[in-house]
This record gives structure tokens, C-alpha cells and sequence, in this order.
């Protein structure tokens, strides 16, 4: 794909910005972890050898303990298995992820179900909350839900948005007017209101997920950008090359699409980060006042109400407030360098 040069002078501004890049670097790294959690974080083995043959559970099929010789037909305890293999002595290994505990597992079967403190011996890094489930699979767990729920959120309000906020300008007359009067009533609607009302409305064996969630949330959040890219629109349709395109037979669709929009693109790339930011802050508010995401899925919110409630285990909440603060902090970051790689007042002239 070639890039026009001033797409490429905006990138060599962005990597300029020392600390944007790297917060850029640092947070592409954080979202690399997560999507292949199973990697580093399961109670899932990466590679078994058993009689010869090899296995490869994390992405694979579930195994039953009656496949490796125990007496039971449910999963089998990759743990345990690694332990007997190695007793053994006939060959056969197990190679466990970095830390072998699942998000939703309780570590300490037979025990109490209280917090533990970290402890590297037994791979409790972050150590574990009030139910024994290990703090950083949760974390690590929980971080992906909140990236798959951020992109799906700032897609969506985009799309929403963009085209919302592009149509009101460019049509503008009655569809603004009556547009405009319809996204002030929405706006007047109490988000949380319609979130218990959507939870407690819903049919006894529908559960209230992340894709139900995400939309709740994100026909409440479109509004502001429609703002936004109306005037933009209504500036940019002013202009003479738009003039000249429809003078040349040019449709509506191609001068959004081909001329206004590429115009509006620092726009757009400047609220980005803070859209993702403002999405990752409310599913983790509203997991925390327990309506979001349904238990026993990993979240941060989850995590901070549990540590708020054990405040004798300090672990838990630092955890979870430390990544839910540094995860914010690169957004931030990144999208301050964003906005000053794509300012237009700034870098108006070629270089």
C-alpha cells in the first residue's frame, strides 16, 4: 500500500513523539498478550508427548483425564499430569504455559476460599482473590475483554457517528433540523436506566452478554461525534473542490467518501484514543457496580469490587487499579501524540 507523503510525514511526526511512540509500542505488546493468552496464562498445557503421540490442548480439542490414564471423564489436570509424568520417568512431558492457572479456576481445590498473597514459588504472581482464582490470568483475561469490547465499541460509534454527523451536513434543511431535535431528546435518556432495563427485560434464556452490552452502550455514545463531523462537513462542502466535483457530475457518495472525509481524518484520528479510553473506563464502571459483564467472565471492574470489598488483601485492588491505570495512561499518551502529528494548524504547509 503506498502512502501519499503527507500520510507519511504525519507518521514520522507520530514516531517523533517519543512518548507516544512508545506507550504506541508498549500498548501493541499488552494487546498481543491478551489475544494469545493461552500462551502465557492457562491451566491448559501448550504441548503434551503421552505413549508417543503429541498434543497441543490450548487451541485443541478438551481431553479427558480417561485419555492419559486417569479414572475420570472430564478434563484432565495438566497439572497432575505433568506431575505423574515426571514420576514416571517413560518419556512423556507436559509443557505448561508460563503461569499454568486458568482465569475461572480454583487453584486450591479442598482448601479455604480466601485471598493469597503472591507468591512466585507457586506462580501466584499477583497472587489470588476470595474464590483462589489467580489474579494475573484475570487480569490478562480481562484485558482482552475490555480490547474486544473497545473495538468493537469505537467501530460502531464510528460508523454510527461519522455517518449520522456527515448526512446532517451535507443534506442539511428539515434532515438536519429534525435530526438534530432527535439526538437532543436521545441524549436526555439516563444510560444506566437503560441498562438495568435491557438486563432486567430480557427473556430467561438469553444471557446478558458482551455483544448485548456493547450495543447498550454504544447507542448512547454516538452523539458526540456526530457533532463534530456535521461541522466539519458544513466546512469542507463549503469549499471550492467541492464545488468543482459536483460541477464534474460527482454523486453525494463519492464527495463524502473520496473528498470530505479524507479532509476530516485528523479529525477522526485524534478522538480516537479517547473513545477507547472512555470505553475501557465504562465497561470497567459499570462491571464494578455489577452491570456489566456476567460473572464468572474476567473484568476489571470485577476485580476492583472484589478488592474494595477485601481490603485485608491489597493485591487485588492495586492490581487491578495499576493495569486499569497504566492501560489509560498509554491511551492518553498515544492519542497526544496523534493530535499533534495530524494538527492541522500546526503542520499546514509541505515541508
Amino acid at each position: 500500500m503506498r502512502l501519499s507523503p503527507q500520510t507519511r510525514r504525519q507518521f514520522q511526526r507520530f514516531r517523533s513523539h517519543r512518548r507516544g511512540w512508545w506507550s504506541f509500542l508498549i500498548l501493541g505488546v499488552l494487546a498481543v498478550a491478551a489475544l494469545f493468552a493461552e500462551l502465557l496464562v492457562s491451566n491448559r498445557a501448550l504441548v503434551v508427548r503421552y505413549e508417543g503421540k503429541l498434543f497441543f490442548p490450548s487451541y485443541g480439542a478438551i481431553h479427558t483425564g480417561r485419555e492419559f490414564g486417569f479414572d475420570y471423564e472430564y478434563e484432565v489436570s495438566y497439572r497432575d499430569l505433568r506431575a505423574r509424568l515426571a514420576t514416571e520417568g517413560k518419556g512423556g512431558w507436559v509443557l505448561m504455559p508460563p503461569v499454568p492457572y486458568g482465569p475461572n479456576e480454583n487453584t486450591y481445590i479442598g482448601q479455604t476460599f480466601a485471598p493469597r498473597a503472591p507468591d512466585a514459588t507457586t506462580r501466584h504472581l499477583l497472587g489470588t482473590d476470595q474464590l483462589n482464582r489467580d489474579i494475573l490470568a484475570r487480569l490478562l483475561y480481562g484485558l482482552r475483554n475490555s480490547l474486544i469490547f473497545s473495538t468493537g465499541f469505537v467501530l460502531l460509534t464510528y460508523l454510527l457517528g461519522v455517518s449520522i454527523g456527515c448526512a446532517m451536513g451535507w443534506f442539511a434543511g428539515w434532515f438536519d433540523l429534525v435530526a438534530q431535535r432527535f439526538i437532543e431528546i436521545w441524549s436526555l435518556l439516563p444510560f444506566l436506566l437503560v441498562v438495568i432495563i435491557v438486563r432486567s427485560a430480557l427473556p430467561p434464556g438469553v444471557q446478558f452478554n458482551l455483544g448485548i452490552l456493547l450495543g447498550v452502550v454504544v447507542v448512547f455514545s454516538w452523539v458526540g461525534l456526530t457533532y463534530y463531523m456535521r461541522t466539519a462537513t458544513y466546512r469542507e462542502k463549503a469549499r471550492e473542490y467541492v464545488a468543482a466535483a459536483e460541477v464534474l457530475g460527482a454523486s453525494p457518495g463519492r464527495i463524502i467518501f473520496r473528498h470530505i472525509l479524507p479532509n476530516t481524518v485528523a479529525t477522526l484520528v485524534t478522538f480516537l484514543p479517547f473513545y477507547a479510553a472512555a470505553s475501557i473506563s465504562s465497561l470497567t464502571a459499570l462491571d464494578y457496580i455489577g452491570f456489566g459483564l456476567p460473572p464468572p467472565m474476567p473484568s476489571w471492574g470485577e476485580l476492583l469490587r472484589t478488592g474494595t470489598s477485601n481490603l485485608d488483601a491489597p493485591w487485588i485492588v492495586a492490581s487491578a487499579f495499576g493495569a486499569l491505570s497504566l492501560v489509560l495512561v498509554l491511551i492518553t499518551f498515544v492519542g497526544e501524540a496523534l493530535r499533534e502529528a495530524f494538527d492541522p494548524k500546526k503542520f499546514a504547509l509541505y515541508q
